[in-house]
């Protein structure tokens, strides 16, 4: 979880460096980022499950996995592994994510993936070991940083949605290119995580799962 002082503080932060994150700040009140603890196994299977997906798309198959295997708030490795891939793909997975998952439960099983350790480790070396894990790729490294591990200085290049937020916010919708964006987001760090946060309050308003 992240203090609530900790959110005022990047709030402020965010205020004084960009006149847009301001106006979103006044809009949408405080963030909720961090304001509940997360079990992480769950994000990371939740973050699986949406990847290249539509945040009902992603919703409607979470659901069906959940009903599939019996789970009520949340995912556990024993749960995915007691049933088998085809079960899974009947969810609408695809053969990919049914393997990923369940190769995620057996190392969390093992213990070849500590979350306690992970929690511990640096945002480099974190990034690193959630990114080889099989059909872990960056982007869905980089969601359970912001709401798994609570790391406040994450932004995703390869999120759609804040690419979005960020094209309509400083070019009326239009694409800008990549040091164009870095550049701008650049501004709000050390608070990227937070800066996300709103983005995704404008490109997304269906947005459920990450609040």
């Amino acid at each position: 979880m992240i203090e609530r002082e900790i959110i005022a503080t990047a709030e402020r932060h965010l205020s004084r460096r960009c006149k847009h994150m301001k106006s979103l700040i006044r809009t949408h009140g405080p963030s909720t980022l961090g304001a509940r603890r997360r079990d992480p196994f769950h994000v990371l299977t939740s973050s699986i499950i949406g990847q290249q997906l539509s945040s009902k798309a992603a919703d409607t198959i979470q659901a069906r996995v959940h009903a599939l295997v019996g789970a009520k708030a949340r995912l556990t490795p024993a749960q995915l592994l007691s049933v088998t891939p085809e079960q899974l793909r009947s969810c609408g997975l695809s053969n990919a994510k049914a393997k990923w998952l369940r190769a995620a439960s057996e190392k969390v099983l093992t213990g070849e993936l500590d979350f306690k350790q992970l929690a511990r480790a640096d945002d480099a070396t974190a990034l690193k070991t959630l990114d080889d894990l099989p059909g872990v790729g960056l982007w869905t490294a980089q969601m359970f940083m912001i709401f798994a591990l609570d790391r406040l200085d994450i932004f995703s290049m390869g999120d759609v949605g804040l690419r979005n937020g960020v094209n309509r916010l400083f070019n009326q919708g239009a694409r800008l290119d990549e040091p164009a964006t870095l550049e701008i987001v650049q501004r709000w760090a050390p608070y990227r995580s937070l800066a996300s946060w709103y983005l995704w309050r404008v490109t997304d308003s269906d947005l459920n799962a990450w609040t």
